[in-house]
């Protein structure tokens, strides 16, 4: 939601902070169950010496007329109130809720006359202040009284106005300073994104202004660009709805997210439960449970929509899964998973997420008797069901599983014993054969029977008719539509088409997904040429991008610059703008500057609605229509699609996309576009055009803009409006069907009709599905839709009936002839979609055993790189298992880490430290210094730990005597790896071979081969007190010993590590630090140039020839 109501104290530290010398200071404090007395006292000594006013703070309208404000009290006489009532069960109409958070301010002293009303308010157009000089709790009907001051988008404020309007009955002596508040208050309410503020009373003295009472709102999506002026905001729930830990993961998880994820806890104790993708499919979930008689029941409303990943959608099923087994029913428990069919989310992908959950919960699922309903179709859904239907045979849980061939909600009767549950009509087919339309997946038309069932509940009460000429000439004629209807005709050419099979588009953003469909969707309706001209990313520079179209392969340019873009591409009617919620806006407005754009779609959901209103006054002053914000686009059958719209191929040809029908319509929700699709398909002749307007509260173009249009194509016999709770438009259309405006058949339905039955108020997933009044309830439209002439079912679960019942009635009475099928040609599949379903194979180019990062995290030989975080595995634990895809015992680790640290450095003399210095003296980078030391390693520096090791473990492994091995690597002239050193000796030890000796010896299981090669020692030092054991030979027998009896690997396995270099990459990682740190040493004592000395070099030339 966009628009979120904040607490009464919270606003007035808003207030406080910016309003300045115009308004008195609001002093209050918040109190909870867990405030401290004391220390609120001490905070704030005001509380003690001055007489309060206390009351909840807790969303609740007219406190005074409910009894629910204790004002002159002491701050004893406030704690008394606050004790007795915290906590509290009271009911407020419908709704019953607990006494929680209370505001204390002070007492002001004051007159009735003093008290004054003052509410701002923003609109589609722009801003309406309404002022009455008479405020208090009996005010009555404010609406009706109020003087109204309107402040149009992007329009200044006149003070002088504004005090002619508002002040007129105010006294003289009380103007000035009032003038100054409102003033101030309008700047505050614009540059803080309110979207509502009211103030009653608000006391006006001769000499101050006081904010008494505060209900406001703010624009959540704002917080990009207001988040340091709000500072911590804490948006609470409606009152009668208590804020659970689950709904606040879940909404921490949502803001982490590119995806929607939302999730309110109705009843905890309900029976029914909710898993719902798409946020209009979510709603009509929630209506069709409520319209069936189970309000009381239904235990949450929710949404997952935007292609969550797998692990969010698993983190999303587990908790809405745990609030399911917190309590048992005695009737047991449905869990309703559902959703329209998917645009671009990937069902498959969702699906397994919501499997992962199922299973760590299936012994609670099945005491708690919970069965389960699945309905879904979209990208990969035939493998989503698939997956699901094993696992509810797998696990004993009983789930139902339907596909597109079932009606959307046909399973909440199924669920909730309103109908039989029935079996799958058809086996789903392969998304990967694109296949064209046939007898075998063609959508099965209603029945008869089906027609008589519905004939007996809903009546055409008027024959359908299409436009005739006299009735054209009497709606051309008609004045009698409302001013809304009159603006919205001028705003653009109504007869002009949007779109038609020569349209074409730029995309801004790198959206190649979405431009690959719309080509593929080209193909598939015969287009002559791709809709998508160029594209725009401003983040590249300008380069060519590689598309199909059908077989061959294409480039498209990619701009940098638009207006580059602009000029190359004059014939470019169309922009669909994927630029993020912060981008969108700049990208739009910049986009408006070119008059060759006639249509804009804005994708991006989240958008100010400051900002979304700028951009709608520009673009209806230049006559462009934008679709969105906040949609998936629209298309139009035949000839032109937006984006992802219609989904993918299977479905485009399952729902007869690629060539027009006759059925046009209008939604606000992008998903349920989708499913109109099919309904329409499965009921008619199938879609003649269909557009999302967005769902955000001011979407780009209405309702009323559209069917304007349908009205006026005489290819659309049909218009369907799918109409939502929330706004006033539908009663736009029942002004223009009674005018005679809209003449053809229209049918139409709101969803949402659930929000009355609801005891505590509800958000749904769309930003504009609000209802601020009676008379914006879904319930309310569908009647006066149903009195205007509309075509209204009785629910969302007869509109595909209805469609058919009018579609026929139309075809019986010959103005309607249905469109003929076409047969479209095949498109192939990508290789990388068909991959992601399975139906390929191809051996990969690499493998990999160690490390996978293709979830949601990172994981080293299995492990979650959370739990080696956790678990304090340290370096050590890490190359356990990136290097032996093992976890070691915990001295194994340890001693890793402690041969890292004594091979780490061995100061600057050493021919690796030298290069690497030399080089950096050079002027040489990090890497090349680095690389330059590494390539010294080898048998004589640094690399002998596998040689030591090969020899000495295979000296011992067959059984030679320590001198017979060293006799016999004399005899064959070989150096002993592992043994002698420059500098230290038998009297020198090197400590770093002390302390491995003596770890080895401690904590490891046997040291057999470190003992043999101490024997060899000292035959070797016998002979000279420096062949001792040196660090890489103790390094090298240790970590066989490590390698063989710490019980993790075989022999074999132990050697293979040998051979494969393994202990060379200890020395190899452990001097890496140390060169790194000779490199910075360099760089910080800004070394120059090296250059060898003359005179220590011994220049050794050929005598002059």
């Amino acid at each position: 939601m966009s628009t979120k109501a904040i607490y009464e104290a919270t606003g007035k530290k808003i207030l406080n902070k910016y309003l300045g010398s115009t308004a008195a200071e609001c002093r209050c404090v918040s109190v909870d169950a867990d405030t401290n007395w004391d220390e609120l006292i001490a905070n704030n000594r005001w509380l003690e010496n001055e007489r309060l006013v206390v009351k909840p703070d807790q969303l609740i309208k007219r406190r005074g007329k409910l009894g629910l404000i204790k004002g002159n009290v002491t701050i004893h006489g406030a704690k008394d109130f606050i004790l007795e009532t915290l906590g509290k069960e009271i009911s407020i109409g419908h709704t019953t809720g607990k006494l929680k958070h209370f505001i204390i301010e002070p007492f002001l002293e004051h007159s009735g006359t003093d008290e004054m009303y003052i509410c701002i308010y923003s609109n589609r157009d722009g801003e309406i202040i309404l002022f009455h000089h008479e405020g208090g709790i009996d005010i009555g009907d404010v609406d009706s009284k109020a003087l109204q001051y309107v402040i149009h988008i992007d329009d200044s404020f006149d003070v002088k106005q504004m005090e002619t309007t508002l002040l007129k009955h105010v006294p003289t002596d009380r103007q000035v300073h009032l003038s100054a508040f409102i003033t101030k208050l309008f700047q505050v309410y614009m540059d803080l994104h309110f979207t509502y503020l009211e103030i009653n009373p608000l006391v006006v003295t001769k000499n101050a202004v006081h904010v008494l009472d505060l209900a406001s709102r703010l624009d959540q999506t704002a917080d990009y660009l207001c988040a340091s002026k709000w500072g911590k905001i804490a948006f609470p729930p409606p009152f009668g709805r208590d804020a659970l830990p689950e709904e606040a993961y879940i909404a921490e998880l949502d803001a982490k997210s590119g995806a929607s994820l939302k999730l309110t806890v109705l009843n905890p104790k309900g029976r029914i439960w909710t898993m719902v993708a798409g946020g209009g499919a979510s709603v009509i979930y929630s209506d069709t449970i409520c319209d069936m008689g189970f309000a009381s029941e239904l235990a949450n409303y929710g949404e997952y929509s935007g292609a969550p990943s797998e692990q969010q959608t698993y983190e999303y099923a587990k908790t809405v899964l745990s609030l399911i087994v917190k309590e048992k029913h005695p009737d047991g428990k449905t869990l309703i998973i559902g959703g329209g069919i998917a645009n671009f989310t990937n069902v498959a992908a969702t699906f397994k997420g919501i499997v992962k959950a199922l299973r760590e919960y299936c012994g609670q699922l099945i005491e708690h008797k919970v069965s389960v309903f699945v309905r879904r179709a979209g990208p990969n859904y035939q493998e989503g069901l698939r997956v699901m239907r094993e696992v509810g045979a797998s696990l004993g849980i009983p789930i139902h599983v339907f596909g597109p061939e079932t009606h959307m909600t046909a399973i909440v009767g199924m669920a909730l014993g309103k109908r039989p549950i029935a079996p799958p009509e058809q086996e789903e087919l392969t998304t990967a054969n694109f296949l064209l339309p046939t007898s075998a997946n063609q959508p099965k038309p209603n029945t008869d029977e089906q027609r008589k069932t519905l004939s007996n509940s809903i009546s055409l009460d008027r024959q359908p008719s299409l436009k005739s000429e006299d009735s054209g000439a009497s709606a051309n004629s008609s004045n009698t539509t409302t001013t809304k209807v009159t603006d919205d005709m001028k705003k653009c050419s109504l007869n002009r088409p949007l779109f038609s099979n020569t349209t074409k588009s730029i995309v801004w953003g790198m959206q190649t997904k979405a431009v690959q469909g719309m080509l593929d969707f080209d193909h598939v309706c015969r287009r002559a040429q791709p809709s998508v001209v160029a594209m725009i990313y401003p983040f590249t520079g300008d380069h060519k991008q590689k598309f199909y179209w059908g077989h061959e392969e294409i480039l498209l340019p990619c701009y940098k610059n638009m207006a580059d873009c602009m000029k190359r591409h004059p014939d470019a009617d169309v922009l669909i703008n994927f630029a993020s919620l912060r981008s969108a806006y700049d990208s739009t407005i910049e986009t408006l500057r070119y008059p060759q754009i006639r249509t804009i779609a804005i994708i991006a959901e989240g958008i100010p609605e400051q900002l979304t209103r700028r951009m709608l006054r520009l673009a209806n002053k230049q006559g462009v229509f934008l679709i969105g914000p906040a949609t998936v686009g629209g298309l139009k059958a035949g000839c032109f699609k937006i984006g992802h719209t219609g989904g993918m191929l299977d479905n485009i040809l399952m729902s007869k996309l690629y060539r027009p029908g006759s059925v046009a319509y209008v939604s606000r929700s992008g998903g349920m576009s989708n499913e109109l699709n099919n309904i329409v398909c499965r009921n008619s002749d199938g879609v003649y055009e269909g557009i999302a307007i967005g769902g955000d509260r001011y979407p780009g173009t209405t309702f009323t803009d559209h069917i304007y249009r349908y009205e006026s194509d005489p290819e659309a016999k049909i218009i369907v409006l799918l109409g939502e709770v929330g706004g006033i438009e539908e009663y736009h259309i029942c002004e223009a069907i009674k005018s005679k405006r809209i003449t053809k058949p229209l049918i139409a339905w709101c969803i949402g009709t659930c929000s009355s039955m609801f005891t505590s108020e509800v958000q749904f997933g769309h930003a504009g599905s609000h209802a601020d009044s009676d008379h914006e309830t879904a319930i309310a439209k569908n009647k006066a839709l149903r009195e205007a002439g509309a075509y209204v079912p009785n629910s969302f679960d007869e509109l595909g009936d209805l469609i058919h019942l009018v579609f026929q009635d139309l075809v019986r009475s010959g103005q309607l002839e249905p469109k003929p099928d076409v047969l479209p040609p095949s498109v192939p599949m990508d290789y990388d979609w068909a991959r992601e379903l399975g139906l390929i194979r191809k051996p990969a180019s690499f493998m990999t055993s160690i490390v996978d990062d293709r979830g949601q995290e990172l994981l080293y030989a299995g492990m979650p790189i959370t739990d080696v975080i956790k678990e304090d595995m340290g370096i050590g634990g890490v190359l356990s298992l990136l290097w032996f895809r093992k976890r070691l015992p915990k001295y194994a680790t340890e001693f890793l880490e402690m041969t890292l640290m004594v091979t780490a450095d061995h100061g600057p003399a050493v021919s690796g430290a030298h290069n690497t210095i030399v080089c950096a003296r050079a002027g040489k980078d990090l890497v090349s210094c680095l690389a330059s030391g590494l390539l010294t390693i080898g048998d004589r520096f640094g690399g002998a730990l596998d040689n030591a090791a090969k020899q000495f473990s295979e000296a011992f492994d067959t059984g030679l005597h320590p001198a017979d091995f060293v006799n016999k690597m004399r005899k064959d002239g070989q150096l002993i790896m592992g043994i002698g050193h420059r500098v230290k000796s038998l009297n020198n030890p090197d400590m770093r071979v002390v302390l491995l000796k003596k770890f080895a010896k401690e904590h490891f299981p046997a040291t057999p081969l470190l003992d043999y090669a101490l024997e060899v020692e000292k035959i070797t030092v016998s002979k000279k007190p420096n062949l001792i054991l040196n660090v890489d030979g103790c390094i090298g027998v240790s970590m066989v010993d490590l390698l063989r009896n710490c019980g993790c690997f075989t022999l074999e396995e132990a050697s293979e590590f040998i051979e494969n270099g393994a202990l060379n990459g200890l020395f190899v990682l452990g001097r890496s630090m140390g060169f790194i740190g000779h490199f910075l040493d360099q760089k910080r004592l800004r070394q120059g140039l090296y250059r060898h000395p003359w005179d220590d070099i011994s220049y050794v030339l050929p005598e002059a020839m």
